[in-house]
């Protein structure tokens, strides 16, 4: 198994163009790191260059302690699964996952022991005689990371490769997808613009943005210290609102002001010494949808924080109901308890939680109070 550690990697196409800038990480043996960020954002093609497809224009990468960037594709021990699955038609399963180890002349009994191994780790035994044309998305999926896994490498390179699949098969994949990880017990790098699929299976998560790394961390603290206003959106579903504002103090305590509402800050938020800057000053809060509630007993244990909103829409998600709020002319989204009765036309009270909002730089859009 190896580590991968990419030292200031550039990526300049002819014409001036860079698709990626600068871009340092160091990925440890065993970990599952994922890319994300929206397309063009440069991730596919870090990835291309981790596997030798795209040439590195400065910079330097090593797979474990070896320096690769002008080693070939082939001679980097690692595997890569394409969106595309990328199967051979006209071979059968069996054929598809032994095709590589073929081409590096290895045993037949070998061949064989390893492609029985991973159609059984990948409940696809079954289907070794097929051709692809006779499988479902699904299935061409798991055949495609059985010949990467019959290669027995120290890296696994992902790009995408549950977005042909419709949601409840790229769920379940998700899941199987964590499992594999365990049970290998390789390095996987993962290239999604999905979100969710970056929260639930990455050990860490690198957003991406431009060719530029945002911020690198784990899930749950993506989550809850965004570094800056494009990471706080991207991570979370619906996305976080951010509320146009001023700040205010008033004596020793801070408010948050838009329009005719003020929010006080509670002591744990109002205790960060870089506010006093931006007295006075246009901000952006930031709250998640889930922090903002219409319940009788956040009512109550919230009563400080309560605003006045008009309900433009409802939508119905099953357990939850997502509420499309204005208040003070700001448009909110407010994820509620199925069990809300608010409708249409309504004007209702919300309570935000102001224990768990963000406060933006608007200028730099960095965040300033977590």
């Amino acid at each position: 198994m190896a580590s991968v550690s990419l030292k200031h990697i550039f990526k300049k196409y002819p014409g001036g163009v860079t698709a990626v800038s600068d871009f340092c990480l160091e990925i440890k043996d065993k970990e599952f790191v994922i890319l994300v960020g929206p397309s063009g954002c440069g991730k596919s093609t870090t990835l291309r260059m981790i596997a030798g497809l795209e040439e590195i224009s400065e910079g330097e990468l090593f797979i474990g302690d070896r320096l690769v960037n002008d080693v070939a594709p082939k001679d980097r021990d690692i595997a890569m699964v394409f969106q595309n699955y990328a199967l051979y038609p006209h071979m059968t399963v069996f054929e598809n996952m032994a095709f590589g180890l073929k081409l590096r002349k290895t045993p037949k009994e070998e061949i064989k022991r390893r492609v029985e191994e991973a159609a059984r780790i990948l409940d696809i035994a079954h289907l070794l005689d097929r051709r692809p044309k006779a499988l479902s998305g699904g299935q061409r999926q798991r055949v495609a990371l059985g010949r990467a896994i019959v290669r027995e490498p120290k890296v696994f390179l992902l790009d995408e490769p549950l977005s042909n699949l419709d949601a409840k098969l790229r769920a379940q994949m998700r899941t199987e997808l964590t499992k594999l990880h365990k049970r290998l017990e390789t390095t996987f790098i993962y290239v999604t613009h999905d979100q969710v699929e970056a929260m639930t299976m990455a050990s860490r998560i690198v957003v991406m943005k431009d060719g530029l790394i945002q911020q690198v961390d784990t899930p749950q603290n993506l989550y809850d210290k965004p570094v800056n206003i494009f990471v706080a959106g991207f991570i979370g579903t619906p996305q976080m609102n951010f509320i146009n504002s001023t700040l205010v103090k008033k004596g020793e305590d801070y408010f948050v002001k838009y329009g005719e509402v003020e929010l006080k800050l509670p002591a744990e938020k109002a205790a960060v010494a870089e506010l006093a800057n931006y007295v006075g000053k246009e901000v952006i809060m930031g709250v998640r949808p889930e922090c903002i509630h219409d319940e009788p007993m956040y009512l109550s244990s919230l009563s400080e924080w309560v605003i006045d909103a008009d309900v433009e829409i409802t939508e119905l998600m099953g357990a939850e109901i997502h509420l499309y709020l204005t208040s003070q002319e700001q448009n909110i989204v407010s994820r509620v308890s199925s069990r809300s009765k608010a409708k249409s036309g309504d004007t209702i009270k919300v309570a935000i939680d102001m224990s768990r909002i963000h406060i933006f730089d608007k200028d730099t859009e960095k965040c300033i109070v977590f």
